[in-house]
This record gives structure tokens, sequence and C-alpha cells, in this order.
């Protein structure tokens, strides 16, 4: 995510520079900025990726111990919805 914020803030930069150049300077800093924000676009879509994939082992990671555990499971369930209970019916 700081790689991606790095390379959309240097293409707004180059953006701004672009509105106050000449216009051949201008197409050229635009054309720099297109690309800074197709490389910020490739790395959302690879954070996306890893993402889900993370996300998809944690699901199984917890499907499996709720199907090796039920009882444990279930008691957990109960005692955080008992704290989030307490936590609202407090104000």
């Amino acid at each position: 995510m700081t790689d991606i914020k790095t390379v959309l803030a240097d293409a707004e930069e180059l953006l701004k520079q672009a509105a106050s150049t000449t216009e051949e300077r201008a197409s050229e800093l635009s054309e720099k900025a297109l690309s800074l924000l197709k490389q910020a676009k490739e790395k959302a879509s690879d954070a996306q990726v890893v993402v889900v994939e993370r996300s998809k082992q944690a699901a199984r990671v917890t499907d499996d111990y709720v199907h090796d555990h039920p009882w444990k499971a279930v008691g957990i369930a109960t005692g955080i919805g008992l704290v989030i209970g307490l936590l609202l019916n407090r104000k």
C-alpha cells in the first residue's frame, strides 16, 4: 500500500507540473503520469490477490478448527457475543 500511495503521489505531482508547462512538456509529463498510474493499478491488483488468498487461507483454518473443536467454537462465540452485548447495553 505504501508503494501504491507513493506512485499515486508522484503521478499527481507530474499532472500538476503538466498543467503549468508548455504543450510539448505537458504531453511528456502526462505520459509519465499515466505510466505511473498504470503501475499503481498493477500493484493494487497484486495486493488484492494477496489479500484474497490470505483471507481464503484464514477461512479454511477457521473452518477446520470449528469442525475439529465444535464446542470450543460455540463457547468462544458465546463469550464474544456476551461481551459485545454487555458493551452495547452499557450505553
